[in-house]
């Protein structure tokens, strides 16, 4: 490729605030929920790569041809991959698409075509973007991309916080997951946390049903809690991990779980996991133990508890009926009975049309 610089090449990064920053000087943008990427395009020959500085082109074949139709002729744009799902952006989707058969990826990609959405211009021509202060950037970028048409997008930005607060709420619903505020002054910085992200953060009372022991081996320390929430049928799902401990913390949780490892599987709601994951999986209830598709060979097993403990987590929001990222442990809830740790006590965001994001 003939641009002026080749990849790979390190994203600007975003540190976390609790809230929006307000006053001039500052663009917005909604945060999205799928694979960070840039884009490298020299005419015929395009390359998507990855926050890691890995390939990502064999994973979505199907983006290669609107790339060529929507970016300029030789530019350099970063951004992000999302698939849209009928109730939003679907980020197990992506995930799926992480497989070695080609085939399977051919046939995902036939079924649920991804997107990419565009927020910066690093490139053009022979131009070199990233000492450009974003003001420049995002405006050399709304002219780059006026003819793009989907799966291709430029992302919504503002200059008013009031109109950003308004995103923040609104969008959830369409699974974003914030919004991302960058100095208007500012050039782009590789590797840098440079820009701001403010993400959704609320708490959930949930039972703890079993653990993962450390990766330093079975009795050594406690690696991971695992969490449940029962449905209103009475099932306990699995819905997510808390793994936010010292390493301190990790050892006296040995000893405080100890009680509720006796005679655990006795009754235990996920006793027979093993034998009806795949009969629970399909019918939409969560369950530890299944492989994971993003760490295929990670040692998966866990120790049972009595379900007799709650504690309180902080997440940011639910993919589907499960905790989209792992929480942050916040404190044991001895005054909560496990029977009260239900879905409904979650706040749930009505659905945003996505068309009206995409504008399409």
């Amino acid at each position: 490729m003939r641009l002026p610089f080749a990849p790979p090449l390190e994203p600007m990064l975003a540190k976390p605030a609790h809230a929006i920053p307000a006053g001039p000087g500052w663009l917005y943008e909604p945060k999205w929920d799928g694979f960070r990427a840039i884009v490298f395009r020299d005419r015929d020959e395009t390359y998507i790569q990855s926050r890691d500085l890995k390939p990502l082109d064999r994973y979505f074949p199907e983006l290669a041809a609107p790339l060529r139709e929507s970016l300029p002729q030789r530019c350099v744009v970063d951004g992000e991959i999302v698939i849209r799902g009928p109730h939003g952006l679907a980020f197990e989707s992506l995930l799926l698409r992480i497989h070695p058969a080609a085939s399977r990826v051919a046939l995902l990609a036939a079924e649920t075509p991804a997107s990419f959405v565009a927020w910066d211009l690093l490139a053009l021509g022979d131009e070199d973007m990233r000492s450009r202060p974003q003001s420049e950037r995002r405006a050399r970028l709304e002219d780059a991309l006026a003819g793009a048409r989907p799966p291709i997008h430029l992302t919504p930005a503002t200059r008013d916080a009031a109109t950003a607060e308004d995103w923040f709420h609104r969008f959830e619903g369409a699974g974003l997951d914030g919004v991302i505020a960058k100095p208007l002054d500012a050039p782009y910085r590789p590797g840098k946390r440079a820009m701001t992200k403010i993400k959704h953060q609320r708490t959930a009372d949930c039972v703890v049903a079993g653990f993962r022991w450390h990766k330093n081996g079975p009795g050594t320390l406690v690696g991971s809690l695992l969490l449940g929430l029962f449905d209103d049928a009475g099932t306990l799902h699995h819905v997510g991990v808390t793994a936010s401990f010292t390493e301190a913390r990790r050892a006296q949780l040995v000893e405080e779980l100890a009680p509720l490892r006796q005679d655990a599987l006795e009754g235990h709601p996920w006793a027979k996991w093993a034998e009806w994951a795949e009969a629970a999986m399909a019918a939409g209830q969560r369950v530890p133990g299944a492989t994971s598709r993003w760490n295929r060979g990670k040692d998966l097993s866990w120790e049972p508890l009595r379900p007799e403990r709650v504690c309180e987590v902080a997440y940011d929001h639910l993919q589907g009926d499960r905790f989209r990222h792992a929480t942050t442990f916040q404190r044991w809830r001895p005054d909560r009975t496990p029977e009260s740790c239900r879905y409904d006590q979650l706040e749930v965001t009505p659905p945003f049309e996505l068309a009206r994001i995409f504008g399409a």
